[in-house]
């Protein structure tokens, strides 16, 4: 991640660290106390279908933190090339695996270690060659333009705080007429410095909420058309998280975007 140009107070470095510190703790302590729900019944809750549940390795599952279905909307089709932004563990991407087959593609792209290595573990197990996992940043991707059909995130833009970075990356690697389905939080209002700056809710996918017309003009500003949205059936576990709930309209959404 690098400087915000939305919220200048925050600092990045602690933001990044407070980040990795959560989501290392996601893949080797999925029963661990979080702001948000992890595993199985919340994915069912947001729409994944068991018998697409029944054909991911169970160990992605389990560290599964995502805040909506992006699939949903993303009309996934065999032999398709699709990027999962903030791929975690890899449930998301080992469900668009089994959508795309055998003929199409799928990278998962993130930053924290341990979520790479318990994903690339499980990609070895599961035998799916269609699958590979890139280490990095949302902000910068390393692919050509035009290399994917779909790109999806579940989760993690509200991470970044260079969130029209990402969505300007996101428009370069898609195909002309590609899809971008993204599932998010966001707030109805703006939220105020005390809860940008706290690393630790920016991390718990609060602090980073852009307010959602603020959002939706990131993704068209970066040359995106915006299809479709929904919101999605998510809540927050922790008090704190809870009452930005109530008092910000802090909420998950799931958008769809195409490159023209």
């Amino acid at each position: 991640m690098a400087s915000t140009t939305a919220h200048t107070d925050v600092d990045v470095d602690v933001l990044t660290r407070q980040v990795k510190e959560m989501y290392t703790a996601v893949a080797n302590e999925p029963d661990g106390d979080y702001h948000f729900e992890l595993g199985h019944a919340l994915a069912e809750r947001l729409g994944y279908s068991p018998e697409l549940l029944d054909r991911i390795p169970a160990e992605a599952i389990e560290s599964f933190a995502g805040v909506g279905n992006p699939f949903e909307l993303a009309d996934v089709r065999p032999g398709e090339r699709v990027l999962d932004l903030g791929s975690g563990s890899g449930m998301d991407v080992f469900a668009a695996a089994v959508l795309v087959g055998s003929h199409g593609r799928v990278v998962g792209r993130d930053f924290t270690a341990s979520q790479l290595e318990k994903a690339e573990r499980l990609r070895a197990e599961a035998g799916l060659e269609q699958v590979e996992f890139s280490n990095g940043t949302i902000e910068e991707l390393p692919f050509e333009d035009g290399s994917f059909d779909v790109v999806i995130s579940n989760g993690v833009v509200n991470l970044s705080a260079q969130k029209g970075r990402v969505f300007a990356e996101v428009a370069r690697v898609l195909r002309h007429g590609g899809r971008l389905a993204v599932s998010d939080i966001v707030s109805g209002e703006q939220l105020p410095e005390t809860v940008v700056c706290n690393a630790d809710l920016w991390a718990a996918c609060i602090g980073g909420a852009a307010q959602e017309d603020h959002y939706q003009d990131l993704i068209t500003d970066a040359g995106l058309t915006l299809l479709a949205g929904r919101r999605n059936p998510y809540e927050f576990l922790s008090d704190s998280a809870q009452g930005a709930t109530g008092n910000w309209d802090v909420k998950s959404v799931t958008l769809l975007a195409s490159r023209v």
